[in-house]
């Protein structure tokens, strides 16, 4: 009974998100707390949201700092110099974009942290998609996968829990792997060149003269390209049709929506606005080396990383806006997306709560466990690998890697299969885990670009899944798993 209502709720979950009947926040909170009751241990749910929310904290506090630190360096310009670059690399041009989005989000993510590299790869590539008009959720999608290949770094989580579970030695996981997530990061590339071709189809070229030309501000829904027919919904807006267009609300001035906004808070073009009045260039030096120390710190963890967010944050305020109104208007600016973004947490901490608080995620870990087919145990490995794909997006990694995965090495030993084979099959599903509901990055990146979740998930799921059974099909050709 608890496995099919564990997958009942989030089957519900994903439908009602998907055809918008819900916001992520309410379903998040609202099916659990139902659920709940329906096991009959309805009494027990605050224990659980309890103890979920416990677990969350520091990540909820990580990504509220990190929003506010990366958000100073944006309104300071520490990532124009990127932006002009790749503008001037992408000459305009949307299918070098998109290309250059999968290579931002690679090199970024060698941070091993999802919501840094989200808030730099959307923070450069933002302004150039709302020019241009692209499709936001390609953005979001590109990023997603790129960043879920290159998670598999020994410090990038999935690798140091399937050691930690496995008492195996990370390098011996990771390395013997490079081929087949070589091979899964040129897919992406690949996916990313045929999404520019789409885009570059729908839209054009344009030179770079006109794309840095001054224009009214523009906020341009989701467009449906890349993604098939039908267009999503964007941030105020309804669902693109007919020619795959989105419309666009003007709100220039005299149209009564932003004319009242401060220049550096405009959307779309504030990381090129080269006169807004919170940049900072007699500090850009100590900006960029604050932001190489903080993620040096991060990577070698000197401290927590929520410390060293809140840390940094503060003495990024401190240094760049020393008068308090300053500091306020700055917090007051981001505010927005640290409440969209930690309320989402603690709302998928009642999720993830309730799943493993009742059992529901032991019941249905152990149901597909039960029924894998004998014949199929000397390919533990490959099973694995293919079960990791809708694992790891349906729970979180230390769900999976501390409790599914010692079950399923220890099934691959009863038929001859190395802990080292099924600990490798076990990272081929990281690019459709970093777009699942219960990783709170996945918010950041959503939150940032104003994509609906389920507009990127709908466009995401089948492309991230392919990525990860090219990574799977890769490791069987190459004998790694």
């Amino acid at each position: 009974m608890l496995t099919i209502l564990g997958f009942a709720m989030i089957a519900t979950f994903l439908v009602l998100i998907m055809l918008k009947k819900m916001s992520p926040i309410a379903a998040l909170v609202l099916i659990p707390a139902l659920f709940c009751v329906f096991v009959g241990k309805g009494a027990k749910l605050g224990d659980y949201v309890l103890d979920g929310v416990t677990g969350l904290a520091p990540t909820a506090a990580m990504l509220m700092f990190a929003i506010v630190y990366f958000g100073v360096m944006i309104d300071v310009g520490l990532f124009d110099p990127i932006v002009r670059g790749i503008l001037r690399f992408c000459r305009a041009d949307p299918l070098r974009i998109v290309i250059g989005t999968a290579l931002l989000a690679a090199i970024v993510s060698l941070d091993g942290d999802g919501s840094t590299t989200f808030m730099i790869t959307v923070s450069a590539m933002y302004p150039l998609y709302k020019r241009l008009r692209m499709s936001l959720v390609v953005m979001t999608g590109v990023a997603a996968m790129a960043n879920g290949v290159m998670n598999t770094l020994p410090w990038g989580g999935p690798t140091a829990r399937a050691a930690t579970a496995l008492k195996l030695d990370a390098s011996d996981i990771f390395v013997p792997m490079i081929p087949a997530l070589a091979v899964g990061l040129l897919f992406v590339f690949a996916l990313a060149y045929v999404l520019g071709r789409r885009e570059r189809k729908r839209l054009g070229v344009l030179t770079l003269d006109q794309v840095l030309v001054e224009e009214p501000e523009t906020e341009t829904v989701l467009v449906g390209a890349g993604a098939g027919a039908g267009a999503g919904a964007g941030a105020g807006s309804g669902s693109g049709k007919g020619d795959g267009r989105a419309p666009v609300r003007t709100g220039g001035a005299g149209s009564g929506t932003d004319a009242d906004a401060p220049e550096d808070e405009g959307d779309g073009v504030r990381g090129l606005d080269p006169a807004r009045a919170t940049l900072r260039p007699r500090l850009y030096w100590f900006n960029a080396l604050l932001t190489v120390a903080l993620l040096t710190a991060m990577i070698m963890e000197w401290l927590p990383i929520p410390v060293l967010f809140l840390l940094g944050a503060a003495l990024a305020l401190t240094v760049n806006f020393p008068h308090m109104p300053d500091q306020k208007a700055r917090l007051g600016a981001h505010a927005e997306n640290v409440l969209n973004v930690s309320g989402m947490v603690f709302a998928a901490a009642v999720f993830t709560g309730v799943l493993q608080g009742t059992g529901m995620v032991d019941h249905m870990a152990e149901w597909l466990v039960d029924n894998v087919p004998d014949g199929m145990g000397p390919h533990m490995a490959l099973v694995t690998g293919v079960l990791s794909i809708p694992l790891t997006y349906f729970m979180s990694n230390d769900g999976f890697y501390f409790g599914i995965l010692p079950v399923l090495a220890e099934a691959g030993h009863a038929h001859g299969v190395s802990s080292l084979e099924i600990a490798r099959a076990s990272l081929v599903g990281q690019p459709l885990h970093m777009s699942s509901p219960l990783v709170p990055a996945v918010y950041v990146l959503v939150g940032m670009a104003k994509v609906e979740f389920g507009d990127h998930t709908r466009f995401v799921v089948k492309w991230a899944a392919l990525t990860s059974l090219v990574v799977l099909g890769a490791g069987i050709l190459f004998g790694i798993v």
